[in-house]
């Protein structure tokens, strides 16, 4: 189901209201929007989707999606919950690309850490087809795919011909690491994208989740030496302490956050607000947002 006409005419016609009767209207910044947004607008990731990246400088959320990469994340969370990434590291930095960590000996059977009883052979899980998934589509063109909007929150791309839909390669974007063959991802070497968006990765690899909170922790990393940024000296490799699914920590341990729907008045309103700033610093509305420059909001939850 794509966006209704409706809910973006009158995100457009609520951006701007009167402060009180009879004084003029004023723009209300993305901002505004999203603080006054009602609690039925937000949502509660569920925890056996959440991962818990523990790092010496604190922890790094991120939201899985199974709903595009099953086979992947039914893997990742056997090898969290068997805890195979504990004492492994961030072993790569590019500029303007990603972070990727893992066991930096996984290429060397001698060497290897045991996957445990997590699989040793996944198909590609590129794209989904389309049918069943709620699709809230941004009215923008976009230069990658035929139609893009978001999925769960899920920034994703849509082929309405093909049939098919993928999440997109944006900031903060988990992906499966592999080698040339399509099928050669199982979910145990992980990057994540913190650079300009490489949409050309787009539907080329398995994506299975994003960052919702602690992004800065992983975009302050040093970067390793050119031309792809894996560390020279092992000392330079950042120690992961942990990673764990939130299900399995103890509820008082946890971080509860909330997400905005995307399906929600308040996200189309402030989706808008953004395309068409119009305060004292802009001059120019830019009529246009690019799908990676639409963030998710995310707020504290309930403990």
């Amino acid at each position: 189901m794509s966006l209704r006409p409706a809910l973006l005419a009158c995100a457009l016609a609520l951006l701007c209201q009167p402060i009180s009767a009879g004084e003029p209207a004023r723009y209300r910044s993305a901002q505004e929007i999203i603080d006054a947004a009602p609690a039925e607008a937000w949502r509660t990731p569920d925890p056996a989707n959440l991962l818990y990246l523990e790092l010496e400088s604190g922890r790094v959320v991120i939201e899985l999606a199974p709903q595009f990469a099953p086979g992947h994340v039914a893997n990742i969370r056997t090898l969290a919950r068997e805890h195979f990434w504990d004492g492994l590291s961030i072993y790569r930095s590019q500029d303007n690309f990603v972070v990727q960590f893992g066991d930096p000996d996984g290429d060397d059977p001698a060497k290897a850490r045991p996957l445990g009883t997590a699989k040793k052979k996944l198909p590609a899980e590129f794209h989904r087809a389309s049918a069943g998934l709620r699709f809230d589509r941004l009215p923008d063109a976009d230069g990658w795919a035929p139609q893009v909007g978001f999925v769960d929150g899920f920034p994703v791309g849509r082929d309405p011909k093909a049939g098919t839909t993928w999440l997109a390669h944006c900031y903060g974007t988990l992906g499966a690491g592999r080698s040339n063959e399509a099928d050669s991802s199982i979910g145990a070497e992980l990057y994540v994208v913190d650079g300009q968006s490489p949409r050309q990765l787009d539907d080329n690899i398995t994506v299975v989740g994003r960052v919702i909170q602690g992004m800065e922790r992983l975009s302050v990393i040093p970067r390793g030496p050119a031309p792809m940024g894996f560390y020279e000296k092992p000392e330079l490799r950042t120690t992961i302490k942990a990673i764990k699914l939130a299900s399995e920590v103890p509820e008082a341990e946890r971080t509860p956050l909330q997400l905005l729907r995307t399906d929600s008045k308040a996200f189309a309103e402030a989706t808008e607000a953004r395309r068409n700033r119009r305060d004292d610093f802009y001059k120019r509305p830019a009529g246009h947002i690019d799908l990676c420059n639409v963030p998710l909001p995310v707020r504290a939850g309930v403990p």
